[in-house]
């Protein structure tokens, strides 16, 4: 774990990566000396290890939310739970853990395997600009690409907004329930810009242990994060195929984006005036305009509004 308290203890806001990136690659240097370590105008960083017709790839962000971290920030271990604490404060402090789990693994996996790729993407937290101006062909041999950029332990993130970001095929085969993880609808991070972009493989996002994402009261569960380290080895090592997958643009069911973003608009109007609103009473008002929707469907809209407000509320708060 001293490899990822080291990462907790390096402070990387927004436009303010620097410090992180230089880190980062020092540490490919001195440990993977053999790895291929790139970079682009944006900033961001691309490993290759080993030579292949195809690669499993890792991608992580390596921004963090979290505007408080003190000079003498420490990570403090408590049983299997980490936070960060500023001794002379008397303060919890948030570990910028969305997304350095991530990182975690995507090191620890370029250590530990022979052939494999990752990247390594500045501002994510401000609308995955670093994503947006990434080196697309850098995915052309990849076999699938793993984001881990999920806050709990059982979300395996297989569609954003209704975009759908793999196959069905390669769902069963990352035998996810082998780890306690089920497939969900998830929110905007790398993946979805790069299936969006044209990454013609499966991507997908999974939990990696962090609690209370882009707040001081943040923290990390260990037996969470190494779950979902053993889930993403699973995946490297069973997985060696080509898994393709080409986005065919925003749709679900029937329904494309326009219809999708008027039903959003109205999810969230609903929500100011009726906070406790239920996907099954979002269909008996509206279901006559969205035929084809059912009511789960309703249910995760109402959902994934409800987690973004929640996530800006958060924001505010913190600010």
């Amino acid at each position: 774990m001293e490899l990822l308290k080291t990462l907790y203890s390096i402070y990387s806001p927004s436009t303010g990566e620097k410090k992180m990136r230089r880190f980062i690659k020092r540490w490919i240097y001195n440990n993977i000396p053999q790895a291929e370590v790139t970079t682009d105008a944006k900033g961001n960083i691309y490993v290759t290890k080993g030579k292949a017709e195809n690669y499993p790839c890792i991608v992580a962000h390596i921004d963090q939310v979290q505007k408080t971290h003190s000079k003498d920030f420490v990570c403090i271990e408590s049983e299997d739970v980490i936070f960060g604490y500023s001794p002379k404060n008397h303060r919890q402090e948030g570990l910028g853990a969305d997304d350095k789990n991530g990182i975690w693994i995507a090191l620890k996996a370029l250590l530990k395997y022979p052939v494999m790729k990752a990247a390594f993407f500045v501002e994510e937290e401000i609308g995955c600009r670093g994503s947006a101006q990434a080196d697309i062909t850098f995915f052309t041999d990849c076999r699938f690409v793993i984001q881990c950029d999920r806050r709990g332990n059982k979300d395996l993130i297989t569609s954003i907004s209704f975009t759908e970001l793999c196959s069905e095929e390669f769902v069963k085969a990352t035998d996810h329930h082998l780890f306690g993880y089920k497939p969900e609808d998830g929110m905007m991070t790398d993946v979805l810009e790069l299936k969006e972009r044209g990454v013609e493989v499966c991507c997908i996002n999974m939990s990696c242990g962090y609690y209370n994402p882009h707040t001081d009261q943040e923290f990390t569960d260990k037996n969470d994060l190494l779950n979902c380290q053993r889930f993403v080895e699973h995946i490297i090592e069973n997985c060696t195929k080509v898994y393709p997958h080409k986005y065919d643009g925003y749709c679900y069911g029937n329904l494309y984006w326009d219809e999708l973003e008027e039903l959003y608009m109205i999810a969230e109007d609903v929500l100011r005036c009726n906070p406790d609103v239920t996907g099954e009473e979002l269909k008996e008002w509206y279901g006559y305009y969205f035929t084809k929707l059912r009511v789960d469907d309703y249910q995760n809209i109402i959902d994934e509004v409800r987690e973004l407000n929640e996530s800006i509320d958060e924001e505010k708060h913190t600010a």
